[in-house]
């Protein structure tokens, strides 16, 4: 699984949701563990608890989070929390 493949997962399962996935390390080789850090932004995260809103990520990756996907680093924002404090 890509970091294309990740957001594009992300994209597809939170509605008005704007995701930017990297690879913050260099991949193992020798490994099939994938380590990812994905910035979220969307409207459906108002009213919920950081908690709430990295379990949407998590079940937009879905099964990818038990099979392809060793880490996934999740910053979440509402739109207007990331116009004020996005990075």
């Amino acid at each position: 699984m890509t970091a294309a493949d990740v957001e594009a997962a992300i994209e597809a399962g939170i509605e008005d949701c704007e995701a930017t996935v990297t690879t913050p390390r260099a991949p193992d080789p020798d490994h099939e563990d994938a380590h990812f850090a994905a910035v979220v932004v969307s409207p459906a995260f108002e009213g919920k608890s950081l908690v709430q809103q990295h379990q949407l990520v998590y079940d937009a990756v879905g099964d990818a989070m038990t099979t392809d996907v060793h880490a996934l680093e999740i910053k979440t924002y509402t739109p207007a929390e990331y116009e004020e404090h996005g990075t």
